[in-house]
């Protein structure tokens, strides 16, 4: 396959949004092509697949080091591209983590590996809906690892980050909701500590710059509110706690982006989905949408 192609060739004063196709042996490839042959996104930018660069065949379905190593290949070439200007955004289908982990790679997804591949300082994943923005404090790493690493100083620069970077989606002031780690915000110590010893304590020193952030929330009805338009984003303490909201009133419609980056990069709000590869059955749907605003965001990089 060639790695990668432009279409078509009468959009040069639009965005260029390059369009990886994540792990050749899962549901990516079934979504890239569609988004980019899709006529709101040609509409908007000009695309441009990457692909991985080899003559082998990956079964659909099927995990291997082989397809860990080709989606690894085609991200790289990607933020290459991106980071010489040569295209001006990215947006990704998904790769899978045991098929990096086969391969012998050393990332567990997107956001950790494009900060060592731009040099970013610090990041963070958001989920970016127009019915719920949610951004996460912790990623990819077991539920009882949580508590020890989410520290003060961590939650603190994932709340400036936040700040930092929502104007770029229109919000210049964005109101800041952080979600507690326990139940009920612990209850004033009585179901954990981390409220008090760590959650508050960030709250408050980015409160003292000028960062219009409250909190902790209980995690139960601090989403609903934010729902409701009390907060423009929420701050989560760890993966699920922020996905399963925004996946439940806007799956298919969110799109994870990766803040911090050098680069615009935009994803699905999905995953490899081996179960239905090959079938024919793939929703291109949050694809398109995470190309629609990757395009949005690298035509106009002060707001999307």
């Amino acid at each position: 396959m060639n790695s990668q192609f432009p279409i078509p060739d009468s959009q040069f004063e639009r965005p260029r949004v390059g369009i990886t196709a994540g792990d050749p042996a899962a549901s990516g490839p079934e979504v890239a092509a569609p988004a980019a042959a899709d006529e709101r996104v040609l509409n908007v930018c000009r695309p441009v697949l990457f692909l991985p660069d080899t003559t082998a065949t990956f079964a659909p379905g099927v995990l291997s080091a082989e397809a860990g190593r080709a989606a690894y290949d085609v991200v790289v070439r990607a933020v290459d591209a991106a980071m010489k200007r040569e295209i001006d955004a990215i947006a990704t289908a998904p790769v899978n983590k045991e098929a990096f982990r086969l391969a012998g790679l050393p990332w567990s997804g997107h956001t950790d590996l494009l900060a060592h591949l731009t040099g970013a300082g610090r990041v963070a994943m958001m989920f970016h809906s127009d019915l719920l923005r949610v951004v996460l404090a912790t990623v990819h790493i077991a539920l009882a690892d949580v508590p020890r690493a989410l520290t003060a100083s961590s939650l603190d620069a994932t709340i400036d980050l936040t700040a930092h970077e929502l104007p770029r989606f229109g919000i210049a002031r964005p109101r800041i909701a952080v979600a507690g780690l326990n139940p009920h915000a612990g209850e004033h110590g009585l179901f954990g500590g981390e409220e008090q010893t760590i959650i508050a304590p960030a709250i408050a020193a980015c409160r003292a710059r000028g960062i219009d952030v409250t909190g902790p929330f209980p995690a139960d009805t601090v989403f609903v509110r934010a729902r409701r338009g009390e907060f423009d984003v929420v701050v989560a303490c760890y993966h699920d706690q922020g996905l399963i909201p925004v996946k439940l009133v806007a799956f298919g419609q969110a799109v994870n982006v990766t803040l911090g980056l050098p680069i615009v990069r935009t994803s699905v709000d999905h995953g490899t989905a081996f179960d239905i590869a090959g079938k024919g059955v793939a929703d291109p749907e949050s694809m398109i949408a995470a190309v629609l605003l990757a395009a949005k965001l690298a035509a106009s990089p002060g707001s999307a």
